[in-house]
């Protein structure tokens, strides 16, 4: 399995590789990439690969096999070019601050109503999550979001360990979740607010995030309700 540099180091926005396999023209293996894939509800990076003073767009990044693909828009890269690859970082960024506030509004809701977190998608605009929540108030959502704009102004840190996969699998609030042969597992630490296995990009710093914004509630059948949010600029 790869393991993609952005795991240990969400602030990487440029690095140097050299390309390990190219597929159809225009499906790119680095032999280390801090690329993020498409995975858990969380949009792939785009941005550059540069060699000999050409640029390619990536377009997409996926995860295929244990290894890293990205594909770019244009043909001309070959196997064993060496490339300076260059992160889209406003769009990166976007995706970490969402993703740490996730974390932080799915702890709250737990804490406050016992819901499970059952699913989500982050968007650089606004974001979704669900929960097997029976009860239905537009009101307590935006109380919780509120809760969850007290602890984001606690400035506090967010760590990356990484664990045992047994001992991480007790943290998560997710229901039905497959974790596959792993044995170790990543894990994202909010101190004094959350504390779960997680493969995406998160910020150092609560304050990084700024404020959550309510922006609507969707019912989307029995036990199931759908909160949408935006973050403030």
């Amino acid at each position: 399995m790869q393991e993609g540099l952005y795991l240990r180091d969400c602030y990487l926005k440029e690095f140097d590789a050299i390309i390990e396999n190219v597929k159809d023209e225009k499906y790119i293996i680095l032999d280390k990439t801090a690329f993020y894939p498409v995975s858990g509800g969380q949009p792939h990076d785009t941005g550059n690969i540069v060699c000999n003073d050409q640029e390619y767009n990536i377009v997409f990044v996926g995860k295929f096999d244990g290894k890293i693909s990205h594909e770019i828009d244009k043909e001309g890269l070959k196997e064993g070019d060496k490339v300076r690859c260059i992160i889209n970082w406003n769009r990166r960024y976007k995706l970490m601050r969402m993703h740490t506030a996730a974390h932080i509004l799915d702890s709250v809701i737990h804490n406050e109503s016992g819901a499970m977190f059952t699913g989500n998608q982050l968007g650089e605009d606004k974001s979704r999550l669900d929960f097997n929540l029976e009860k239905f108030d537009r009101e307590k959502m935006k109380s919780y979001i509120e809760k969850a704009n007290e602890e984001i102004n606690k400035n506090k840190d967010v760590k990356i360990t990484f664990m045992p996969k047994d001992e991480a699998e007790k943290l998560s609030m997710l229901l039905d979740w497959d974790y596959g042969d792993m044995k170790e597992l990543r894990v994202i630490e909010i101190e004094g607010i959350d504390k779960q296995p997680c493969g995406g990009t998160h910020v150092k710093n609560t304050s990084e995030i700024k404020r959550i914004e309510f922006v609507s509630v969707e019912n989307k059948g029995q036990g199931r309700k759908r909160l949408y949010f935006k973050l403030s600029e």
